[in-house]
């Protein structure tokens, strides 16, 4: 389970994948998926437009991840 123990914050339009569906991976490669950023938050995977918990993530130092850095993380 590679995701074990991470937790990740989805910001932004993911465009290959859905967000339920981006979700249920992080969940069956053993990681939780967050609704907030928090010293927490282990990865924040950015799509097209992200909002304020890309700010929120750059403020706490929380490593971003584009789209396709988390797709081959979860490859």
């Amino acid at each position: 389970r590679v995701l074990e123990g991470k937790i990740f914050v989805l910001t932004g339009t993911l465009e290959s994948l859905g967000r339920e569906e981006a979700k249920e991976k992080i969940r069956l490669l053993g990681g939780g998926v967050s609704g907030s950023v928090s010293k927490k938050t282990s990865y924040v995977v950015a799509g097209a437009e992200p909002g304020s918990k890309l700010a929120d993530a750059e403020k706490l130092g929380v490593s971003v991840l584009s789209e396709a850095e988390f797709l081959r993380m979860i490859a």
